[in-house]
């Protein structure tokens, strides 16, 4: 078969969708020779997380695209040198740099530009767009030194912006042209719950109001704004999210139709007037009259081109343009006919101004949901939006949807029609969802995450994937249990509990009441982990011992090449010339590979149990404790150097972060737990994206909770602002204590906020209000926890017992036999030899001497 040539031009998210799918069919890689032509200096990337940039996301977490991807298919990818002009009789793409490409196929995905209003003054110093990941390095950099920023724009991307700044610490205005906030998305009811909300998070909102000129300083840097209201804004840096428009230059310059208001002519097929050129994404103007600035219909867009090329019947009728996301801490969601303009169309409305919710659904004369506005509670969102797009009837009353359970709605689900589409992204109804579990073995969210692309979009559909899959194994037949595992029917929460109150210090006695069997890998760590928690001794003690899994068996993290790595606590990264010069001789003599990590410590790899207490002896000695990097516990509080060195910080964060870390070392938790402290807004130390994470403020700190930088990042929820130090601290004590109680195994903080009914919300109203009556309680477990705390390492070395455990072969306890080589992965790491007497010290050996304190001589080459 011979190749043919496809270019694509623009390679931002729906071009990398394209590329995805048009390789999917088996054989495809034997069809096209792809070359993809890239305005951007890099590969395409996440923009619906791009904010997520600014609290430590890196562009490499944000890209979509790998090496390998483009490698195994064969795709040129030519990075800064985009398009600059079409010959279509030649069938020819000549770019910027003067390179001339041959095509059978061009695929147009050239996407939009933000709009700047051609006000005066408009490109002064200071002024910026919200595009790019270069853009927000400017915007970050100019923030640096500002004091006050306004964002023109009070849509989406604008209110993404406006959080931007106020997480740096600016003084922040958003000026919105519309008389309200998300003008295209929610009513009036909601834009006022909207700015409400905003404005009570320390945000100038301004409605009804253009933007008449930007006034600059002698510099040409900004220094103020005049609204058309009257109103004169002083500030320092300005971001314009005006909205975009359709980059359709190079269809312009070929002579390819465009709509009236921009945007290339397609039909639905996504074809243009010439036969061998498509657009897709937002540079098209659909088959509907439509030009869709949403992800969702670019990425169907893209499909439907793939389809059509492998000789399928790809076609793009339109989308579904519903949005969920979280604004400045604010949960909003809009669907389906929002703003009821069906004829015959009646509102079903809940507003609650003291509660901060707003929930209006729009039914349609025969009963079926057309639509709806969500705002301070999206709760329902992933169940509502399935439901309007599929057209069906309502199953229940439309007054059960939106009530609140304290007002006495019915609880429990709401049935879905099979045709419902679940994830929007990449257009997935429900009855595909129930024949991944039911007919193709999918036992999980991330079995049908893989087999369907369902959920690997925005993520708003992943809580109803859930109660998908459950209900469909439980109809199935397959049992569907809540409970931690075979042996407990009781979730991980109810044990702690169970745990707690009865004062069980065992896991024979804790099987024996409450479970069957003799306990499994799931179940015996998460008993350890809670015993752990209330301070029931140490973790190699007793049948404790038992329970531990590898890492926590020899209180160090086991490495791929089996041997073991070493990672003292260093608290707040402060350490002193005494204790790196501790760490670099241990190191050396032990010949171990060292890491500086980015918890601001030190890693030692290559040990091998035995040299285990060989090497915390040391580090004992010379004041070191254990940084817990094997446990489920709190890890690192991370901080930068504050007050105390940098021109910009208000606060000494580094006295803080080593406090709050001394104060919850060695805490077990459902999963391990990081934080960071930073002095100022420019926040440094990325305590945004920690499970608690401070940052300073001139009246004191403000907590953020529930990030984390995993494989699903999150951006941390800002729980309180300006707290004084007491306040603060307690705050988190009972965050902590409320998180270990009620969270299930291996749940960071991030997903159990997610999962929290109530959200946000409900988590202050416990561990501020006390509105559940239990901060003594949550008070007096941090107090034991504080009270109880041992350093493990310590407390191990001074026991023979406990140290009988570290040795490399059980049935060789003493000196290794010298016919067994150990052979390292890396060339720093290197076993022990024996000395020039031939003697070497092995813990049974050795364990006397660290008994009683001896001086020890060990030697390594």
């Amino acid at each position: 078969m011979t190749m043919k040539d496809l270019v694509l031009v623009g390679h931002g998210m729906v071009g990398q969708r394209f590329l995805e799918a048009l390789f999917e069919p088996p054989g495809a890689a034997g069809r096209w020779r792809v070359t993809v032509l890239a305005e951007e200096a890099r590969p395409a990337y996440d923009r619906v997380r791009l904010t997520s940039w600014f609290s430590g996301t890196s562009a490499e977490e944000l890209s979509l695209c790998s090496e390998e991807f483009l490698r195994t298919h064969g795709i040129e990818l030519l990075l800064g040198d985009p398009a600059a002009t079409v010959d279509r009789a030649a069938r020819t793409v000549t770019t910027a740099a003067g390179r001339e490409l041959r095509y059978d196929v061009l695929v147009l995905a050239t996407g939009s530009y933000p709009f700047v209003p051609p006000v005066p003054g408009h490109e002064a110093g200071g002024c910026h767009v919200y595009r790019t990941i270069e853009d927000l390095e400017g915007i970050r950099s100019d923030a640096a030194g500002a004091r006050v920023g306004a964002v023109v724009g009070g849509g989406l991307l604008g209110l993404e912006a406006a959080g931007a700044l106020t997480a740096m610490g600016l003084e922040t205005h958003v000026v919105e042209f519309a008389p309200r906030l998300m003008a295209l998305q929610v009513d009036d009811g909601g834009g006022a719950v909207l700015r409400r909300k905003i404005e009570d998070l320390g945000v100038a909102v301004h409605t009804g109001a253009g933007t008449q000129r930007i006034e600059t300083g002698e510099d040409g840097r900004v220094r103020a704004m005049a609204l058309s209201d009257g109103t004169e804004l002083a500030t320092d840096l300005v971001v314009f999210s005006a909205g975009v428009r359709p980059r359709d230059e190079l269809a312009r310059q070929c002579g390819l139709p465009v709509g009236e208001r921009g945007g290339i002519v397609v039909d639905e097929r996504c074809r243009t007037e010439d036969p061998y050129i498509r657009a897709i994404g937002e540079c098209a103007l659909a088959a509907d009259g439509k030009v869709y600035g949403l992800v969702a219909p670019g990425y169907a867009m893209a499909e439907a081109v793939a389809l059509d090329l492998a000789g399928g019947e790809g076609s793009f009728t339109g989308a579904d343009t519903s949005t969920k996301l979280k604004l400045l801490g604010v949960d909003v969601a809009s669907f389906g006919d929002a703003h009821g303009t069906t004829e015959g169309a009646l509102d079903v409305l809940y507003s609650s101004s003291r509660e901060g919710v707003y929930k209006k659904l729009v039914i349609g004369s025969d009963g079926a949901l057309l639509g709806g506005v969500l705002v301070g509670d999206t709760e329902a969102y992933g169940v509502l939006r399935p439901l309007a797009v599929s057209g069906a009837r309502l199953p229940v009353p439309p007054e059960q949807l939106v009530l609140p359970a304290s007002a006495g709605a019915p609880a429990g689900p709401v049935a879905l029609p099979d045709e419902a589409v679940v994830c929007s992204c990449h257009n997935v109804d429900k009855r595909t969802v129930r024949a991944a579990v039911s007919e193709r073995g999918c036992a999980s969210v991330a079995e049908v995450k893989k087999c369907t692309k369902a959920g690997t979009g925005c993520g708003s559909c992943v809580k109803l994937l859930g109660t998908l899959v459950s209900e469909e194994l439980a109809a199935g037949g397959a049992e569907v249990s809540t409970g931690l595992c075979e042996h407990f029917t009781q979730t991980r929460a109810e044990l702690y509990e169970i745990v707690r109150v009865k004062g069980i210090t065992g896991f024979s006695r804790l099987v024996d009441e409450h479970g069957t069997g003799e306990g499994c890998d799931v179940c015996k760590p998460v008993v350890a982990s809670i015993l752990a928690s209330l301070g029931h001794g140490h973790i190699l003690d007793g049948e404790q011992a038992a329970l531990q899994d590898t890492n926590d068996h020899f209180l160090a993290n086991l490495q791929r090449n089996g041997s073991y790595s070493v990672v003292p606590r260093v608290p707040g990264g402060e350490i002193t010339p005494d204790g790196l010069i501790t760490i670099g001789e241990i190191a050396r003599d032990f010949h171990l590979y060292t890491k500086i990590t980015g918890g601001q410590r030190i890693d030692l790899f290559g040990a091998r149990v035995d040299q285990l207490p060989l090497i915390w002896k040391r580090l004992v000695d010379a004041g070191f404790e254990s940084g817990h990097a094997y446990g489920k516990a709190l890890r690192t509080v991370k901080s930068c150097v504050g007050e105390t060195w940098c021109r910009y910080g208000v606060q000494d964060s580094v006295a803080l972060a080593i406090e709050l870390e001394l104060r919850y070392r060695g805490l077990r938790a459902p999963h391990k737990l990081k934080s960071a402290v930073s002095g100022c807004a420019r926040e440094c130390a990325e305590a945004q994206s920690k499970d608690f994470g401070v940052i300073a403020t001139s009246a004191g700190w403000n907590l953020y909770v529930g990030g984390n930088g995993g494989m699903t990042p999150r951006h941390a929820d800002l729980l309180a602002a300006d707290l004084d130090r007491e306040t603060l601290i307690r705050t988190i004590d009972r965050f902590l204590m409320f998180y270990i109680r009620t969270a299930d195994r291996l749940e960071r903080t991030a997903p159990w906020l997610e999962r929290l009914e109530g959200g946000l919300d409900h988590l202050r109203a416990v561990v501020m209000d006390d509105a559940l009556g239990i901060c003594a309680v949550l008070d007096e477990l941090m107090a034991r926890h504080i009270g109880t705390y041992e350093d493990e390492w310590s407390a191990t070395l001074a026991d023979p017992e406990r140290l009988r455990r570290f040795v490399s072969f059980a049935n060789a306890p003493g000196t290794p036999d010298p016919t067994v080589r150990f052979v390292p992965e890396r060339d720093q790491i290197r076993p022990a030899r024996p000395h020039e007497d031939g003697r070497i010290l092995t813990p049974a050996a050795a364990a006397p001497a660290l008994i009683a304190g001896a001086e020890l001589e060990v030697r390594v080459r």
